[in-house]
């Protein structure tokens, strides 16, 4: 291995190292692969109002199908290889919700349910839900002082 002494020499050892990334690619599989998922959130959607639901149960089906579906292709080790392959794209907010809870549970169940998959469940997904839990009731508490 190569001596490595300056910063400089570091930055050109790691960009010999590593591979360049095809953005364009990159980008137009984000693109359809997200696409897919919505088109598929609409399918369920429009099968739900066609059975005669209204809009509010549409909605709730359509968040539960789609994190049952990506719960279950993350146990199946099936959603890592499409977030390989589609990046961004497959993280549509409530499918990478439902893998950042999953994945993290199953990858620590061997340390058992309650240490293990009750502690690190939310490792991922636990900041988010702080971050937004509490921007929602701030900005709750903001429109309650000034719009009445």
């Amino acid at each position: 291995m190569e001596e490595i002494k300056t910063n400089k020499q570091y930055s050109n050892y790691v960009d010999k190292k590593t591979p360049n990334s095809p953005i364009l690619k990159n980008c137009f599989n984000a693109f359809w692969v997200g696409g897919l998922i919505c088109t598929i959130g609409q399918i369920i959607f429009d099968f739900c109002e066609y059975q005669g639901l209204d809009e509010t149960s549409c909605s709730t089906v359509v968040s539960i199908v789609l994190i049952g579906l990506s719960a279950l292709l993350t146990g199946l080790n099936i959603f890592n290889k499409i977030g390989k392959f589609a990046g961004a794209g497959s993280l549509v907010p409530i499918t990478g919700f439902a893998n950042s809870i999953v994945a993290p549970a199953i990858e620590y169940k061997s340390e058992g349910y309650v240490m293990g998959v009750g502690a690190k469940m939310f490792t991922v997904a636990g900041p988010v839900l702080v971050f937004g839990i509490s921007t929602a009731v701030i900005i709750g508490l903001i429109a309650r002082l000034f719009v009445g």
